[in-house]
């Protein structure tokens, strides 16, 4: 077996470019895939690491199911209507196995639902929870043996579902996994039944990866974990977080390292201070809070207390460098009173957050809050989130709005040729949309000036 490799997408030429590859399973048949991918950025990454896997083995990626041999849902279950996306999805494909098309389920509600998904859609061939990706050539191997039905659902491994080959198709940005599932409990959450225990990857496997990845042209990184901040080293290294982020910021040729999703509890004043005396850290911080109230929290078993929150919140607005704090909320949790969630807009008040991740609470198979009595009603819970997501955009704006007239460091991600805009982001995660009289400046770092701003974004010039 060769060493792990990345395929990028080379998106400046339009296509991808395939390295040579020397894997033990020989060259499959050229069928051809499709994925679509439901949920966060590591939904995103598994994505690439499922397609890395398949186009090294010699299947070819096309744009539209309808063009696929095979098409493979990679799949959310952390929210009901995310779940209910993928059966809608599915239902599109009824008939289409008499046609010979593979149907797949992967990810997170493959996992959680298993083989039921056969008896709900008999259409579907292939469901795969994300812990067994490695195993998919072997899996797809079994169909094209003639099995009708296949299945990858062990969460019975040390391992990190890491792949030997990852096709990137951020052309700008690689993401990579350092530790996989969660040990907290909190009730309303299916990660630890869908990804299982934490299990951190060794620091030299991580650090090794980042090289790699400078090699290939990448000079920002993101680290992934569902609770990233609990890495622990388990190799004799024993880097913690702090020290993990550090390592891969001293890696020549890295300019920008971003990581998410952090938990408070494990939140420290280190991680602080690492960021404060290392430039290439990014300065924009991913921290849920999910509720104001502290019984909410309780209810939710958080494992901290609004105060406890807020003391966190306290040491990253201490520091010299101007963070970025963003965050996710649930409302209408079980027994959640109207006192409760105006404790969760005092929050939002009292922290001023750049950004909120808010959700209508949905309960999910094999938690213990969708049990609990006192169900809020939907049409307070839609009302509470529209008030919600009111008082949060004007808190944007009104932050946004400090920002005219000031310089930021842009890396250019995108362009938007009806508006005659390239957009990026800056070093805290604002998104900028700014004019320029350069032909080309997709993976580019470029100095812009704000021009404007609004609740989600900012507008600028280039001015180097």
């Amino acid at each position: 077996m060769s060493a792990r490799i990345d395929i990028p997408l080379a998106a400046l030429a339009g296509k991808p470019v395939i390295f040579p590859v020397n894997l033990d399973a020989p060259a499959r048949s050229r069928a051809s895939f499709y994925i679509e991918t439901f949920g966060c950025q590591m939904n995103a990454h598994d994505s690439e690491k499922v397609a890395g896997l398949l186009l090294a083995r010699g299947y070819r990626q096309v744009e539209s199911p309808d063009a696929a041999d095979m098409v493979f849902f990679n799949t959310c279950s952390i929210r009901e209507k995310a779940a209910q996306k993928v059966f809608t999805r599915l239902n599109d494909f009824r008939g289409q196995r008499g046609q010979g098309k593979v149907v797949g389920v992967l990810g997170c509600v493959a996992q959680q639902e298993g083989e039921a998904i056969f008896e709900r859609a008999p259409w579907v061939r292939m469901v795969c929870g994300s812990a067994s990706y490695r195993n998919l050539p072997a899996l797809l191997e079994e169909i094209e043996s003639g099995e009708t039905r296949v299945s990858g659902l062990n969460l019975d491994t040390d391992e990190t579902f890491e792949t030997e080959v990852t096709r990137r198709d951020n052309p700008v940005r690689a993401y990579l996994t350092i530790i996989e599932g969660c040990d907290y409990a909190c009730s309303y959450c299916v990660v630890p039944h869908t990804r299982g225990p934490e299990r951190s990857r060794a620091s030299a496997s991580v650090l090794n990866e980042v090289a790699h990845l400078v090699a290939g042209g990448f000079t920002e990184v993101q680290l992934l974990g569902q609770t990233v901040n609990s890495y622990r080293d388990p190799s004799p290294a024993g880097l913690n977080f702090a020290q993990l982020l550090a390592a891969v910021a001293a890696i020549p040729g890295i300019r920008r390292v971003r990581f998410t999703t952090s938990h408070p509890n494990d939140f420290t004043r280190e991680i602080v201070e690492i960021i404060e005396s290392t430039p290439a850290l990014c300065d924009h911080i991913h921290l849920p809070v999910q509720s104001g109230s502290t019984r909410v929290l309780k209810e939710m078993r958080r494992t901290y207390t609004r105060e406890e929150y807020v003391e966190r919140i306290s040491w990253i607005r201490a520091g010299r460098r101007p963070f970025s704090i963003t965050t996710d909320v649930i409302v209408g949790f079980p027994g959640e009173t109207g006192s409760e969630f105006e404790e969760t807009l005092s929050l939002l008040d009292e922290v001023k957050f750049d950004g909120v991740f808010a959700f209508k609470y949905s309960p999910r198979p094999n938690t213990t809050a969708k049990d609990m009595p006192g169900a809020i009603p939907e049409d307070v819970k839609s009302a509470r989130l529209a008030i919600l997501q009111q008082r949060q955009r004007e808190i944007q704006i009104a932050q946004n709005q400090k920002l005219l007239g000031a310089g930021f460091e842009i890396l250019v991600d995108g362009r938007h040729e009806s508006r005659g805009q390239w957009s990026g982001r800056t070093t805290c995660n604002r998104i900028v949309n700014f004019t320029s009289q350069a032909e080309n400046l997709l993976g580019q770092y470029c100095q812009v000036k704000i021009t404007g701003a609004g609740p989600n974004s900012l507008v600028g010039e280039h001015v180097a």
